[in-house]
């Protein structure tokens, strides 16, 4: 498997979760991210779930942005085919 980026998310609770950037792309600005809990994928889930994260990059957290999922169903319908896409051209399987 070839080696992918990482993002860490800090929960409000502070509990923190690692996700794997399977894709990412910038849509009018903003950055989003298709992301897979590391957890789920070292243990070969199969039916493992995905996220669309949203960078806001008007918070930053020392370097970074700070990310978001994105919850918003207008938003996700817009982004589903986008990631599809570059999916498919990079040959990584993944389910909606």
């Amino acid at each position: 498997m070839e080696e992918l980026e990482t993002i860490i998310i800090t929960f409000e609770d502070d509990e923190e979760a690692e996700f794997y950037v399977l894709e990412q792309t910038q849509l009018m600005g903003v950055n989003y991210y298709l992301v897979a809990p590391v957890e789920e994928m070292e243990n070969d889930d199969e039916e493992g779930e995905c996220y669309i994260l949203k960078e806001n990059v008007d918070e930053k957290d020392e370097e970074y942005g700070l990310y978001e999922f994105v919850e918003d169903e207008d938003e996700l319908n817009n982004l589903f085919p986008i990631f599809e896409e570059l999916l498919e051209e990079s040959d990584t399987e993944v389910e909606f």
